[in-house]
């Protein structure tokens, strides 16, 4: 019971109260060393106060032991100290192990109690129930929180509304232990108070120590809970045609909600739209602004009753209120207008071939009809009148002309109300032009190889056709031969809807044949075209060309070799070696014969053949194959063999020739008629060579120059003669020695 008495005793002695920092700490026991100490001995301490920091706060007799305090002590800053006394020698010894020393400060109620903010801002929102939190205050306390010194407790001293005196009873009040404040009454409008301000307090010792005050603002937030309603309901507006007008009118509805909020902002609409009308919100005043978004027409309706509503962005919380609405007359003012196309563009659908002089817009339909024009067409394709506006078609449209696009002819037709100061309006005329059938297809090409030595397959000249018109009106194409006679040995299969083949039915190793083909396109109506086709069939090279003779021979399957062709070669040129002797031989023979008895040979040492006149027929020119033919002075009614003439490509070979002149003219001066009506018959025959071949006539007309040949001077009588030799100078001579020889 002593030592515990003792005990309390030193936790009183060794609390420091900075209050009373003159006063000495005493402990209950002086520090007394195991050994007795002598004169020159002493005590000492160490540690946090003494020699550390905070230094210089405690110091201890040395003699006696008491540890005193030198300055007051804060326990915010330092709650306890720990320190460390020992007993020295006077040499500086330690005679015995330190003893630990703690202690201790304990806390006095010297802070008060300070809000964390000097005013504390809050809302809440109006019409709310009793009991709703609104914000939350706090405080601190700088002293031991374990303590009491640190016990807060808040309290609210006043309440003072905005506007003054516009509620006078408590709407609020406050949690002590956690400062939370809170309503407590009903009638929070904000129609009435927009705004509380609370006067607080916080004391510690659970309120009954030191205190502090604050403020906290408490604001009333606006709810939807007013419909805008319109001040007045009736409006009367003018506006006029044939304008946009962003403003034409204005009008108001008032909201009791909070200016500027979102509940406060007001939304119009017109209930009857006719198109003409917009409404909008001026974002300042909140009214409605009205405009024209599409121009007014008098003559078609002069005054419109718009149903005008508001209602707010926000959904109203006050169903009982009642959505306003206002009624808003626009009166349309009438003025002098230029005319109206009500039609723009005015669209027509016609041929391309059209006929000159069609009416293409009877009635132009414009509302004022004055005077016409067209002013813009770029083929001068149109007419029209000025007095009625009715287009016609000034000559045939072409659909492949450069202002047409997308198959569309545009065209602008200016009228103009010379009544109203030649005031005018516009509008475009489009025309869409559909294709016709304006082209017969051209069949391509014309002539062409067809190699025999081919497969059946690929055997055959590849047609095809070309047609201006454009598609429905061109291709597919149909080709066919006209000929059934030629189309018994040749036929055409088509490929494609543009492509064609010309095969032989038969067998052919060469040849040139002429195949009348007809081509026809798709249009309505169809149209076709006649064309001979020059096909030539022969064996052909890699490049599908014709081969020579001598190409032909060495490119066959069965060949020979290179010694047989020099063989070969050897041959030919020893005939022909025999040949120029023979005519040699022969040619001395006659020289033999004309210094003897020969017929030719006369008095006169000129020959007698120079006198025979010499005509050098060449044929057909470039195409002529036989440039000349001896059947044909033998018979004048025969001519050229099939295929061995050039063909003319004007006309088809197949019609019947003209009747040609066959029988002189009596008289020699009527001579030139007569070839006169043999070149018209030529050039009228279909079945003749081309015009550039010469025309070969049996006629020579009377009379010679050179006199008859019965006039060449010879050397004795016609008795005397050997006219034998004549046989032997060829067919043409035969005659002249049967005229010789009565035998």
């Amino acid at each position: 019971l002593r030592w515990r008495q003792r005990l309390n005793i030193l936790r009183k002695q060794t609390a420091w109260r900075p209050e009373r920092p003159h006063l000495p700490l005493r402990l209950p026991l002086r520090i007394r060393p195991k050994n007795k100490l002598t004169l020159n001995q002493s005590q000492r301490t160490r540690g946090p106060g003494v020699d550390q920091d905070p230094k210089g706060l405690f110091e201890i007799d040395e003699k006696t032991g008491w540890i005193k305090s030198k300055m007051p002590l804060d326990r915010e800053k330092h709650k306890s100290f720990k320190l460390k006394a020992f007993a020295l020698s006077p040499s500086g010894e330690r005679l015995e192990s330190p003893t630990t020393i703690e202690i201790y400060v304990l806390d006095q109620n010297d802070h008060r109690p300070e809000f964390t903010q000097k005013e504390f801002i809050g809302t809440i929102p109006e019409f709310s129930v009793p009991g709703t939190s609104v914000m939350q205050v706090t405080a601190i306390d700088s002293d031991d929180p374990m303590t009491e010194n640190a016990a807060l407790s808040y309290f609210i001293v006043e309440q003072e509304s905005i506007p003054p005196h516009s509620i006078n009873k408590t709407m609020f009040g406050i949690n002590n232990k956690t400062g939370v404040i809170y309503t407590r009454d009903v009638g929070l409008d904000r129609d009435v108070v927009q705004s509380f301000k609370l006067t607080l307090q916080v004391a510690d010792m659970s309120g009954m120590g030191l205190t502090s005050t604050g403020h906290a603002i408490i604001h009333i937030s606006d709810i939807n809970n007013h419909a805008p309603k319109f001040h007045p309901t009736t409006y009367n507006i003018n506006a006029m045609e044939n304008k946009y007008i962003a403003e034409l009118g204005r009008v108001n509805a008032t909201d009791k909600d909070q200016k500027g909020g979102d509940n406060w902002r007001i939304k119009y609409t017109i209930v009857n739209p006719s198109g003409h009308f917009a409404i909008r919100t001026d974002p300042v005043s909140n009214q409605g602004i009205i405009s024209v978004v599409k121009p007014l027409d008098y003559e078609s309706q002069a005054e419109y009753r718009l149903i005008v509503k508001a209602e707010n962005e926000v959904r109203l919380k006050a169903p009982y209120e009642q959505i306003h609405s206002a009624t808003v007359t626009v009166r349309v003012m009438n003025e002098n207008e230029a005319p109206v196309f009500y039609k723009n563009p005015i669209k027509v659908t016609v041929a391309e071939s059209i006929v000159p002089g069609t009416v293409l817009v009877s009635d132009i339909n414009c509302e004022f009809l004055f005077r016409f024009e067209i002013i813009q067409d770029p083929e001068n394709w149109l007419a029209i009148n000025h007095g009625t506006g009715q287009i016609t078609a000034r000559r045939s449209f072409n659909i492949r002309s450069p202002h047409v696009r997308n198959n569309i002819y545009s065209a602008i037709v200016k009228v103009i109300d010379q009544d109203a100061g030649g005031i005018s309006a516009t509008a475009t005329l489009e025309v869409n032009l559909w294709e016709t059938n304006d082209y017969p297809p051209v069949l391509i090409p014309l002539s062409g190889t067809v190699c025999s030595d081919r497969d059946r397959d690929k055997l055959g000249l590849l047609l095809s056709a070309v047609d201006e018109d454009m598609s429905p009106q061109a291709d597919p194409f149909t080709f066919y031969i006209a000929d059934q006679i030629v189309a018994a040995n040749w036929t055409i299969i088509t490929l494609n809807e543009t492509h064609a083949v010309l095969q032989p039915l038969i067998d052919i190793e060469k040849g040139e044949f002429s195949i009348p083909v007809v081509v026809s396109d798709s249009g309505s109506p169809s149209l076709s075209s006649n064309a001979l086709v020059n096909v030539t069939v022969c064996p052909c090279d890699s490049f599908g060309d014709c081969k020579s003779y001598t190409a032909a021979i060495f490119g066959t399957k069965m060949g020979i070799s290179f010694i047989a062709l020099m063989i070969i070669m050897g041959c030919i040129a020893l005939l022909l070696l025999l040949l120029v002797l023979a005519v040699a031989v022969k040619g001395c023979t006659r020289q033999n014969i004309r210094k003897g008895r020969g017929l030719l040979v006369g008095a006169s040492d000129d020959d007698i053949r120079d006198n025979v006149f010499h005509y050098d027929e060449q044929g057909g020119g470039e195409e002529d194959e036989d440039a000349f033919n001896i059947d044909f002075l033998r018979n004048p009614n025969c001519s050229l063999p099939r295929g061995k003439q050039p063909l003319r490509k004007d006309a088809p070979y197949t019609l019947p020739s003209p009747t040609y002149p066959r029988k002189p003219p009596g008289d020699p001066t009527d001579i030139e008629n007569f070839i006169n009506v043999g070149l018209d018959a030529a050039d009228n025959d279909p079945n003749v060579p081309p015009y550039d071949t010469a025309l070969i006539y049996d006629y020579e007309g009377d009379g010679s120059v050179a006199g008859s040949l019965s006039s060449i001077a010879s050397m004795g009588s016609d008795g005397d003669q050997d006219y034998d030799y004549l046989n032997d100078w060829g067919p043409r001579f035969k005659k002249l020695a049967n005229m010789y020889d009565p035998r």
